[in-house]
């Protein structure tokens, strides 16, 4: 069931959005060369806690940390650990905090120290592939024509895009309907509609747009071991566009 949310829910998802895009930003000072996936976890949950929210993540179906922590060929859900950073890595941090009931879920892709110019570039078209997508969005449009917009994007720049995941509805609940595939038709797909909360978030591959997931339950990594990027941000369907709240 989709819900549209009161202007007083949209208060309470805005304070858990500016909670997360805090939490990122931290995530990049302190994602360096030397330092564990561990430690950005430690640092996450402590800041969370500190706002007065709560991790969406930990103990969600189990998953054992406040952030995912993904490198290179790792697309999402990488658990954190002991594995340190090194230079030229791809980190993708993914993170989600719930204010008084109500989440907020965004995810980034990192370089850790210089990163070759084939790296850069998949981080960058993934990124700019979110704002292609939510470009199209507004009261009325439909699901397909983020879809569309975020593939095309993609696909023109030489690289794939997952299917296998895809972003979501969120609210009192990390994932709410409907799914938001970041591929599809123009003109199909569900028809959103002022207040909803969507969590868009564009996964790209280097290489094959094929997965696998990784005996310990949780990490999904890419078929050829080529790197990943992430990008994700919760939005709030308008009239003519959207609010981004995790930015």
């Amino acid at each position: 069931m989709i819900s549209i949310k009161s202007e007083a829910e949209l208060s309470y998802m805005r304070r858990a959005g500016a909670i997360v895009r805090d939490l990122l930003e931290l995530m990049a000072e302190n994602a360096k060369p030397g330092v564990t996936t561990r430690r950005l976890d430690a640092i996450a949950y402590d800041f969370i806690k500190k706002c007065n929210a709560t991790p969406s993540f930990l103990g969600y179906g189990g998953f054992p940390g406040t952030i995912c922590a993904s490198i290179d060929s790792e697309i999402v859900h990488g658990i954190p650990g002991n594995r340190v950073l090194e230079e030229g890595m791809l980190l993708k941090v993914d993170a989600g905090a719930c204010f008084n009931g109500f989440h907020a879920d965004a995810a980034r892709t990192f370089a850790i120290g210089k990163i070759s110019e084939e790296k850069k570039k998949l981080m960058d078209v993934c990124r700019e592939s979110f704002f292609a997508g939510i470009s199209v969005l507004k009261d009325g449009a439909r699901l397909g024509d983020l879809g569309y917009a975020i593939q095309s994007y993609v696909e023109k720049q030489g690289f794939s895009v997952v299917r296998e995941l895809v972003g979501h509805g969120i609210g009192t609940s990390m994932h709410e309907d409907p799914s938001v595939p970041n591929y599809g038709v123009a003109g199909r797909g569900v028809r959103l509609a002022k207040n909803m909360t969507i969590a868009v978030e564009p996964m790209i591959n280097m290489g094959t747009r094929h997965v696998r997931q990784l005996s310990d339950g949780w990490t999904v990594v890419t078929m050829d071991g080529k790197p990943s990027a992430h990008y994700e941000n919760t939005v709030v369907i308008k009239e003519d566009g959207v609010e981004i709240l995790t930015i």
